[in-house]
């Protein structure tokens, strides 16, 4: 099977590039060769390649910015995902990687993939299109995966914002009244190989690791972690905030915990507890720390 990895240089994209399957050929792009939301771009990398599969990791992610930069939202998260359909064939698949803020928040128990969408932001907005596009012009080539609250060892992220302002601060704030789940990038990539190995129905499926917190949680669960392997010299206070103490251009889901019962049973994974997935991005983390050193 050769697989089109896009968004190669990305923390997710980087994970897809190193965890490979034997069986696949790969050709990954990052976006400055392949700019998905140039359609001659895309036509000229894919209609050449062509395919098996398409992972779609490529993504306009700032949250607040989109704000401002709704054009350069909506140009990568919709018009590049038509440029990815457009431009590969009928026998082609695509995964297509979404995110929690298609939904608005307002829900109490984990939302389906079924369930109703309603974006409150911009970025949320665009990657719904996004969606949208593909379950209209692409039903039965395409799987959609939506995540939440990724991060990573590598990579600009909650995870290593928070390491180091542990590591630099007397004390910190944290918000505390919103609810999801920490989803370690590192199986995020493991369970898209799933997919393009056992190919399950097409549709709408829901990924991250198994729980819920709330970044407050999230971030005394780093503390802790950090310190029991070294990545952290002392502990500082963490102080729980609202939402309206921390205010951000974008509006985020105050609860976006997705249920992933359906892609347990897809591709036969269960998943782990997001605090022993957290375990091993420390490892990796203080892998990584102690090849520096040496």
């Amino acid at each position: 099977m050769h697989v089109v990895i896009l968004g190669a240089n990305g923390q997710l994209g980087s994970l897809l590039v190193r965890s490979v399957p034997h069986s696949v050929k790969v050709s990954a792009y990052t976006s400055s060769v392949l700019d998905i939301s140039n359609s001659a771009s895309v036509a000229r990398v894919l209609n050449k390649v062509k395919p098996d599969l398409v992972i779609n990791a490529a993504a306009y992610t700032a949250v607040d910015k989109a704000e401002t930069e709704q054009d350069k939202a909506f140009a990568v998260n919709h018009a590049g995902v038509i440029n990815l359909i457009e431009n590969t064939g009928p026998q082609t698949g695509i995964i297509h990687v979404s995110t929690d803020f298609v939904f608005d928040g307002n829900a109490n128990t984990p939302y389906l993939p079924d369930s109703p969408v309603n974006p409150v932001g911009i970025y949320g907005a665009s990657k719904l299109k996004g969606e949208q596009a593909l379950t209209a012009l692409a039903p039965d080539r395409s799987w959609i995966i939506r995540t939440a609250w990724l991060y990573a060892a590598e990579g600009k992220n909650f995870f290593n914002t928070m390491l180091h302002l542990m590591g630099t601060r007397e004390q910190l704030g944290v918000v505390a009244d919103q609810k999801g789940t920490p989803t370690s990038a590192h199986t995020l990539a493991r369970v898209i190989w799933m997919f393009a190995e056992k190919q399950p129905g097409y549709g709408i499926y829901h990924w991250t690791d198994q729980g819920e917190a709330s970044w407050f949680d999230f971030a005394c669960e780093i503390q802790k972690q950090g310190l029991e392997a070294s990545l952290l010299d002392k502990g500082i206070p963490i102080k729980p905030l609202s939402t309206a103490d921390y205010p951000t251009p974008a509006k985020r889901p105050s609860y976006s915990v997705l249920d992933k019962s359906s892609t347990r049973v897809a591709i036969g994974y269960q998943g782990r507890p997001w605090q022993e997935e957290l375990q091993e991005v420390i490892n990796i983390k203080s892998e990584q720390a102690a090849s520096k050193e040496s």
